[in-house]
């Protein structure tokens, strides 16, 4: 069993100071210096915009201002990772969260005025609008675990549950790559929402549904280095406590940790597996992905103490 060694967490350390934004920055030195959480707060204000939305390039691949669900999605998980699910935050995102909010009570992967600003080909103005689970299950997900109670969540979850139902359809016809990577993005988006619904019994029936239909369609590899279209154990189950870590083996899991401190670049940093479609992306992406895979490591007790 690999560890990442103590030199090894310095090059990373030093990857980040090197080129990773201020957010991460103060993510890294709250989870591994004991940082205060207000500075991580005070930054990600910074990309909260007047609506409650974030935008301002808080999710890289999209630089324009305007606040995008993704962009909810993204703030959530920072205030999940440092536990301080700050309510003034959350208040004004659920406002923005309620304006946006398709008919069918689901978000929408991006909404239409993505179209006036740079961004990632995969952004893409909808042509109708309609909920996704890519923003609006890992939004509800974390609502839930934070005791939330608001309109918008009962919608949320109201929507989630069928919606994952036919995502578990849409994994058995899709066979062309770009449709297939959707519904990959779309399973791993399910797993907080299953991991906090309320239903225990339903949402641990729907998980193990779920792996079986991703298992099924060759949409998860046991292989360090997968198709573009496969999720890896580690991508599902980034923290042991979660349903997705039952998917897998203690064999493939300790695999997949060894090939995880393998893959750690010259500079200490770690890349991302899509598309770097312009140069800014490619620093922001590796400050964000250094930090995720320094963060998947300590949860499973692999950073040399």
């Amino acid at each position: 069993m690999k560890t990442l060694t103590q030199t090894q967490f310095a090059s990373a350390e030093s990857a980040l100071w090197l080129s990773a934004r201020v957010l991460e920055r103060v993510r890294f030195e709250c989870l591994f210096q004991a940082g205060p959480r207000e500075r991580v707060i005070a930054a990600l204000r910074g990309y909260q915009n007047l609506d409650g939305g974030f935008g301002q390039g808080i999710e890289p691949d999209f630089r324009g201002p305007v606040s995008q669900p993704l962009g909810v999605d993204f703030a959530f998980k920072v205030l999940e990772e440092i536990q301080t699910p700050d309510p003034a935050i959350i208040e004004s995102a659920l406002r923005f969260l309620t304006r946006v909010t398709a008919a069918d009570g689901g978000l929408p992967n991006v909404l239409a005025n993505v179209a006036e600003y740079p961004r990632a080909p995969w952004w893409v103005a909808p042509t109708e609008i309609r909920g996704c689970l890519l923003p609006t299950a890992p939004i509800a997900g974390l609502l839930l675990a934070w005791k939330v109670e608001h309109p918008w969540l009962d919608a949320a979850v109201a929507y989630c549950w069928p919606a994952i139902d036919t995502l578990m359809q849409r994994a058995k016809t899709a066979t062309e790559r770009f449709p297939r990577i959707q519904v990959a993005y779309e399973a791993r988006a399910t797993l907080p929402f299953l991991d906090h619904a309320p239903d225990r019994a339903r949402a641990e029936r729907v998980a193990k549904a779920l792996h079986e239909s991703l298992t099924n369609a060759g949409m998860i590899s046991l292989e360090p280095n997968p198709a573009a279209e496969a999720s890896l154990p580690l991508d599902l189950a980034a923290h042991p406590n979660t349903l997705a870590r039952r998917w897998f083996d203690d064999t493939v899991i300790e695999r997949h940790l060894d090939a995880l401190i393998d893959s750690q670049e010259k500079d200490g940093g770690w890349g991302v597996p899509w598309l770097i479609w312009t140069p800014v992306t490619s620093f922001e992406w590796r400050g964000i992905s250094t930090l995720e895979r320094l963060k998947t490591l300590r949860a499973y007790g692999r950073l040399e103490r």
